[in-house]
Formats: structure tokens, C-alpha cells, sequence
């Protein structure tokens, strides 16, 4: 039987005084300059439980330390405990240190989304720890690039693996979990690369491959989301899928080969990332589900870009159990 993930507690009582020092060096300060004060329909995340899977760096380490500043218990999920490049910065420690320097609670905790029993063992850490589970962010992937014929088979079933399998597996070990607690938000983050590239014949900008292994194994991620949505409606578990509007600077991207210097890529840190997650686990989970979102639009005041299951544009107007 596998041991329990090694973790080490990395908590701070969210204290309001000790973030207001902080103000505008937080996520919450940041995104409270961004949007303005929380509207008032609004839940609070204060006191939930989240997991943010693959944030140990790059936007997943965003969104976590978003999710902590905005209240929620955060667990910081992912394979990393040392630096093993210098090009790929950023641990699950370190980012459950920066959390807590900042007010935040916040738990490392070693996930690998190949190996189903360290995902359930994630979940029940955390259930130890905390209680309950009331968020879950998928973020972990990895990027093979190469054509279909290029690809080497094992890449293609690592992509497969982590990319998809293991978004559905750690939501199989959170769903009962968020049911027995009345419900949740369950949000896959996704790229633009699942936007199919229509009907032929191609320009070099499409025909260029490399990405186009990635964007198929999203696409097929966010019409399971939505097929979830469906089925969890009833349970008070929205699933919604989120995408970056264009790629950031993070280390990973950088890592894979990307020119640091492309003007395709912004200058700027993932905050909208961030700062758009917040605001989907804001909202009450059984009027504000299955949607495919992207972060620019949503803080604009875009809640849906692409349709689904219901065209819903702007955030629910009552109904539904409180969140």
C-alpha cells in the first residue's frame, strides 16, 4: 500500500490587518485594483477548501495564491519538492511559503497525476487536514510537441495521461467528497488551442503542427467538462472550463522553447489567470456551470464567449442553493 504524500504544513490565519500592510503587493490587493470591490451577490471564499493542481509554478502558483488571498484554504498541489532546473523556479513549498507570508493558509501537498493512487491520497490529505473540499482547480500539463507521426508513442500517452486521464481522475476523488459537503466548483483550465481550425485548405499558421496533439486532447477536455456539468448539476458541483486569452511568460512556457522576447506573448504575470478563477468560485455553483470561459472576457464582464449547453451571459440572477 503507498505511503500517505509527504506534506508539510504552511499555514498563516488570514489576518485582514497583516494584508491591508500588504496592499498592493497581494493577489487580492491586485485584483481589487483590477475589478473594484467584490459585488455583493457574490460568495465569499472564506473558510472554503481548495486544491489547485500544478502549482508549483506559472499559473497554477497564480491561481493558488489568488484563491488563498481571496479566503480559501489552499492546498498546493503538484510533483515538484526541489528545484531540479533553474530554468523551472518554483516548488509546492515555495509557493505555500509565499502564500503564507501573505496572510494566506495554504498546504503542500506531492501529487502525480499518472498514478492513481497518489491522487486519491491527495484528496484524503487534505480531507485530514481541513475537512472538506470545496474547490478544485486542474491545471497540471505538459506540452510534447511534434506532429502525430513525429510524436513518440510514449509522449503521446504522457500527454494523454496528464493532460486528460488525470483531470478525470482527480475529480472522481474530489466529487464525493464536495457532494457530502453540499456542493462545488470544479474549474480545468484549457487552452486556445482547443478552437478546432475549421475547414481547409491551411495557411503555415495552422499547418505549422506542434500544438496540435495539445489543442486536440483540450478540446476533448472541455467537452467532458460540459458532459460533467450535466451530470453534477443536481449536486450542486459546477464544472467550468477556463483558458488564458494568449500564452504568458511563465517558466514553463519559456522552458519549452518560446522566444522570451515574441511581442505574442504578454509582458505581464498571470494575474488574470488568477483573478478570473476567483471570480468563477464566487459565483453559486447550480446557476453558473458548464461554461467555456476565457480570463480577459470574464473580467470584462464576458461570462460566457463560447455556447454550450445554455447561452448565459453575465452572472446568474438568483435561484439555485447558496454557495
Amino acid at each position: 500500500m503507498r505511503a500517505p504524500p509527504r506534506t508539510s504544513r504552511v499555514c498563516a490565519r488570514r489576518d485582514p490587518a497583516r494584508l491591508a500592510s500588504r496592499r498592493g503587493h497581494t493577489p487580492e490587493a491586485r485584483r481589487t485594483a483590477r475589478l473594484g470591490a467584490p459585488e455583493e451577490d457574490h460568495m465569499s471564499l472564506d473558510g472554503k477548501v481548495a486544491i489547485v493542481a500544478g502549482a508549483s509554478r506559472g499559473i497554477g502558483a497564480d491561481i493558488a495564491r489568488h484563491l488563498a488571498a481571496a479566503g480559501a484554504k489552499t492546498a498546493v498541489a503538484a510533483r515538484t519538492e526541489t528545484v531540479q532546473d533553474p530554468r523551472l523556479p518554483g516548488t509546492i513549498h515555495s509557493v505555500a511559503q509565499a502564500i503564507a507570508d501573505d496572510g494566506g493558509t495554504a498546504l503542500p501537498v506531492v501529487l502525480n497525476l499518472r498514478d492513481a493512487e497518489s491522487i486519491m491520497a491527495c484528496a484524503q490529505t487534505v480531507m485530514d487536514e481541513w475537512g472538506r473540499i470545496d474547490i478544485l482547480v486542474n491545471n497540471a500539463a505538459i506540452f510534447i510537441p511534434g506532429t502525430i507521426e513525429s510524436a513518440r508513442e510514449r509522449h503521446i500517452h504522457l500527454s494523454l495521461e496528464v493532460n486528460y486521464i488525470g483531470y478525470i481522475m482527480m475529480m472522481r476523488a474530489v466529487i464525493p467528497h464536495m457532494r457530502e459537503g453540499g456542493g462545488g466548483h470544479i474549474i480545468n483550465i484549457s487552452s486556445r488551442g482547443a478552437i478546432p481550425p475549421g475547414p481547409g485548405p491551411y495557411g503555415d499558421e495552422v499547418r505549422r503542427g506542434g500544438d496540435l496533439l495539445y489543442g486536440g486532447i483540450k478540446a476533448g477536455l472541455e467537452h467532458f467538462s460540459q458532459s460533467q456539468a450535466v451530470e453534477l448539476q443536481d449536486d450542486n458541483i459546477a464544472v467550468n472550463v477556463l483558458s488564458p486569452e494568449s500564452g504568458y511568460r511563465t517558466p514553463g512556457l519559456i522552458f519549452a522553447g518560446n522566444d522570451p522576447e515574441n511581442p505574442d506573448l504578454n509582458f505581464e504575470a498571470a494575474d488574470p489567470m488568477g483573478e478570473a478563477t476567483v471570480w468563477v468560485c464566487e459565483q453559486e455553483p447550480s446557476g453558473y456551470t458548464g461554461n467555456i470561459l476565457y480570463d480577459r472576457s470574464v473580467l470584462a464582464g464576458a461570462s460566457r464567449v463560447l455556447t454550450g449547453i445554455r447561452t448565459r451571459r453575465g452572472p446568474p440572477s438568483g435561484g439555485g442553493r447558496r454557495w
